[in-house]
């Protein structure tokens, strides 16, 4: 029986070496890099858990979102980020790629993958919500998310947990942790953006 202890406690020990002997680092895929940030990114008390978020985006803006006629941080300006949504973003300069005006949702929701509910994320537009009627949405209120920020996201039921009439930006900055740049990143609200 010790030797059968011995063997598997060999063998366990081995994989692990193996395994992470297979991350160095020096080949992240942006697949890997996004679960890494996301570890760490889950930390963040007004995030909520942001396993899975899919850091930059293609750019596209919801049907009927209007942009904003005189934002405050205008298209192609620099600005700095006073949130943490995830590990790296707070004090990043931002380049304004987008400023719309809409209403923003804090939500939780429990993935369509299975996953464990998601508090208090931030942010989801009103234009993202299935369906949902006029803005805003009170708090309490549920609805169905059409925005795929995360694995498991797009479909999902949500309970609003706070709404804010604002001029949200989708933003590009360097993560001030180092790694690769995040582009065309949703959602920023103006009280998250400070002058550079």
């Amino acid at each position: 029986m010790p030797k059968n202890k011995w063997m598997m406690g060999t063998l366990s020990l081995v994989a692990a070496v193996t395994l992470s002997a297979c991350n160095t680092g020096d080949d992240m895929s942006d697949g890997s890099m996004d679960m890494d940030n996301a570890n760490e990114e889950s930390m963040s008390e007004d995030s909520g858990d942001m396993m899975n978020m899919d850091h930059s985006g293609s750019g596209e803006v919801p049907d009927g979102l209007q942009e904003a006629e005189n934002p405050t941080f205008e298209v192609g300006s620099q600005a700095i980020i006073e949130t943490d949504h995830m590990e790296g973003m707070k004090g990043a300069e931002a380049t304004i790629v987008g400023a719309f005006d809409t209403t923003a949702y804090a939500l939780t929701y429990t993935p369509t993958d299975g996953g464990e509910p998601v508090e208090n994320h931030k942010w989801v537009i009103h234009e993202e919500l299935e369906n949902p009627g006029d803005a805003p949405l009170e708090p309490g209120a549920e609805a169905t998310i059409s925005a795929d920020h995360m694995e498991g996201m797009d479909g999902a039921t949500a309970t609003i947990d706070s709404a804010e009439e604002t001029t949200v930006y989708m933003v590009d900055f360097v993560p001030t942790t180092g790694g690769e740049e995040v582009t065309n990143h949703k959602w920023v609200t103006e009280s998250e953006l400070s002058p550079e």
